[in-house]
């Protein structure tokens, strides 16, 4: 995939697109759906593909307090675009000036003078411009104006209804891995840097490398332990994560991100880690006693194990 960024540059040249604009967090079947639709159209007229995305949520830019709920940060999005088979990943700053553009003047000024768009598809309940006060209608009527094809695209169906990337978030946020990955189309992932925790881990013979997660926005699944990957050192490893405030052995505090990497002892800190998310073990409570959490441990390590080798 070739990455334009108009940060860094003017244009697009003389190139002409079949392209897609959004937002595009997490990627998703839906997403991916859309995304074949247009690099079949770019094939039928002998054009580019590309999609038109933006490095930041627009509400951040609009509000300044605003915390988005993100599916994945712009590197990781970048590189879930590139796993589509798209052929250009246009990166447009989004601007209070840019919010300001109604429908027609974005798609003028925009799409057809900056990124000589040949061809727009636009998903079934996308709008852009101003207030988003328009929609496909409108956005047709323009493009026969200004020489641009607008086809709808249709839209990705699981059982009654679309995928959105609010749904994978609130199935994420319940703890529902395996149906959040289903509809991503790969396991969710966090990544950070490994800092130094309370050490209560090693004490009960669960050493826990603790991550402190890089992306400010991604969505937390919801506190309990999981199955996951563990990513670390050009490395796969097998994985108990804990997400919460460790009840047991605190009381309050910020969220902790811990996670038990098998068959595995060594000084980790500073390192990078990722993990993927499998699936759902247990959610976070708190025990009567340290014996009776470590019980629970040791319990959840044999379904996580079992998780991991396909058995449940």
């Amino acid at each position: 995939m070739n990455f334009i960024d108009l940060a860094m540059e003017r244009g697009v040249g003389d190139l002409s697109f079949v392209a897609a604009t959004g937002f595009f967090d997490g990627v998703h079947v839906g997403h991916r759906y859309l995304i074949d639709q247009v690099k079949t159209a770019a094939v039928g007229r002998g054009l580019p593909s590309a999609v038109i995305t933006f490095p930041v949520h627009p509400r951040r830019v609009l509000q300044k307090d605003y915390q988005p709920a993100l599916l994945c940060g712009f590197d990781e999005k970048a590189e879930r675009l590139s796993s589509t088979g798209v052929e250009y990943c246009i990166s447009l700053p989004f601007t209070v000036e840019l919010s300001r553009l109604s429908a027609g003047e974005f798609m003028r000024g925009v799409l057809k003078e900056q990124l000589h768009v040949d061809t727009l598809l636009v998903g079934y309940d996308h709008r852009f411009g101003r207030d988003r006060e328009e929609g496909y209608p409108e956005y047709r009527r323009y493009g026969e104006e200004l020489g641009i094809e607008v086809l709808p695209a249709s839209c990705f169906r699981v059982g009654d209804g679309e995928v959105s990337s609010s749904q994978i978030r609130r199935l994420l946020k319940a703890g529902r891995m395996r149906e959040a990955n289903g509809l991503l189309s790969y396991n969710y992932r966090l990544s950070g840097r490994i800092v130094e925790g309370c050490r209560v881990g090693r004490t009960m013979g669960f050493p826990t490398a603790n991550m402190q997660v890089w992306e400010r926005y991604k969505v937390m699944p919801a506190p309990g332990v999981y199955a996951v990957w563990v990513y670390l050192r050009d490395l796969v490893r097998r994985g108990m994560l804990y997400i919460g405030r460790r009840p047991t052995l605190h009381s309050g505090g910020e969220i902790s991100v811990e996670v038990n990497i098998f068959d595995f002892d060594g000084n980790l800190y500073g390192e990078s880690i990722s993990v993927e998310f499998i699936d759902f073990v247990r959610t976070d409570r708190k025990f009567a006693s340290k014996e009776e959490l470590m019980a629970q441990i040791r319990r959840d390590r044999e379904v996580v194990e079992q998780r991991l080798n396909g058995k449940v």
